[in-house]
């Protein structure tokens, strides 16, 4: 009797953990057809099919007819009516920020300039009131919020919600930024590094889809890495993985704004770029540079290529410990295309073990500059857990 008493339990709960299955493939990929949701969970077509039913029903996934190799499919994706998210990227000089609905679709966006040094007050403010039109203009409210990535440029203490090293932004030591923006607009935020985020955006929809173990450098002002392994975000034992900017290169080097001497960024990031080519185009910005270096400017050119070969030894070294399927190198810089990858990958060649057949691809971004803005959205999808019983988190 207590085994008889035990199975429709059991049942239920099989039930349950295979909606969830399906809904976190989804959430994953961002729509998928039946026939990949089966491939996806490893579930039968039947039970797949019984369960996107009932959940379309509850109102938590929308089903469209699609065309897939020929033939018509059934498209299912989270239900868009099920709230909004918001990704906010704070760079250096620059703030993004998307609002997009659950199937990742962004429906308003805003992105303007930031003071070189400026503060977390002033700027999580400052997203708040453009958050406040934003809603507005997609006739929506707070209400409709579920929750808030934050993209920032610098290392984060999971324990604390703070920046993990004081000086990398000034203006932001000591604030534990997820509970002051939660503050202001009374909803859920998740924070991580724009590193982190700018990977799993380019993982889920840009260069890395389809690729289980990728590295996505972020190369602008500053210089990151965010790593996707076994097609999960990779924190470290503290979340401070992949400060690949910090990695020191030369012994004795340049004094980096992190404190040490010789690091990567130091060489290779935005301002050591400028600085050499300060007397050749006075104050222009990074994006200038590369401009520059596009229409032929041989200075621009080999400051470019220099920093390329920079970052391909330490991109070697990250090849040699991690054997990545593809390195994805986006951010400012980035968009020098081949100018940048070229020296990127004799360095690369030069210092790697494995043979040249299984090097792994060096590969331009597809997200560009709003890859860790639509990290930070995906980010908050993933933060929120969804089935037929409601939003939790």
């Amino acid at each position: 009797m207590a085994a008889q008493r035990r199975t429709p339990g059991s049942q239920t709960s099989l039930r349950e953990a295979n909606r969830a299955r399906i809904v976190d493939a989804i959430k994953k990929h961002g729509g998928l057809t039946q026939v990949e949701l089966a491939g996806a969970t490893g579930l039968s077509p039947a039970t797949v099919s019984n369960i996107v039913k009932e959940l379309s029903t509850s109102g938590v996934l929308h089903t469209a007819q699609s065309i897939r190799s020929g033939r018509r499919a059934q498209h299912v994706t989270l239900a868009h009516a099920l709230g909004l998210v918001v990704g906010v990227h704070f760079s250096t000089r620059h703030l993004r920020v998307a609002l997009a609905d659950v199937a990742h679709t962004v429906v308003a966006e805003n992105h303007m300039p930031l003071a070189r040094d400026h503060r977390a007050d002033n700027e999580l403010d400052k997203v708040s009131l453009l958050l406040n039109d934003m809603l507005e203009s997609v006739d929506a409210s707070r209400s409709d919020l579920l929750a808030i990535g934050i993209a920032v440029p610098a290392p984060i203490d999971r324990a604390t919600g703070t920046i993990a090293r004081s000086g990398i932004m000034r203006g932001w030591d000591g604030v534990a930024i997820a509970e002051s923006m939660e503050r202001r607009i009374k909803r859920p935020v998740f924070i991580d590094n724009s590193a982190n985020l700018g990977a799993l955006g380019e993982s889920r929809f840009g260069a890395g889809r389809g690729k289980s173990n990728t590295i996505t450098l972020d190369i602008g002002d500053g210089i990151g890495a965010g790593l996707i392994l076994n097609g999960q975000v990779f924190r470290g034992n503290h979340g401070v993985a992949g400060e690949f900017g910090h990695t020191t290169i030369r012994e004795n080097g340049p004094l980096c704004r992190c404190g040490n001497r010789g690091c990567l960024e130091a060489l290779a990031g935005g301002p050591a770029i400028l600085e050499e080519l300060r007397d050749h185009l006075g104050s222009l910005k990074l994006g200038d540079v590369v401009l520059q270096a596009m229409a032929g400017d041989a200075r621009c050119i080999r400051a470019i290529a220099d920093a390329g070969r920079h970052i391909g030894v330490a991109t070697a070294n990250l090849c040699n410990l991690l054997d990545p399927e593809r390195v994805i190198v986006g951010g400012e810089l980035a968009r020098a295309g081949e100018l940048l990858l070229g020296p990127m990958r004799h360095s690369v060649e030069r210092s790697i073990i494995v043979n040249p057949d299984l090097m792994p691809d060096i590969v331009q971004g597809q997200l560009g500059t709003r890859a860790a803005a639509l990290g930070a959205v995906a980010y908050a999808v993933d933060c929120v857990s969804i089935s037929s019983d409601g939003v939790s988190y």
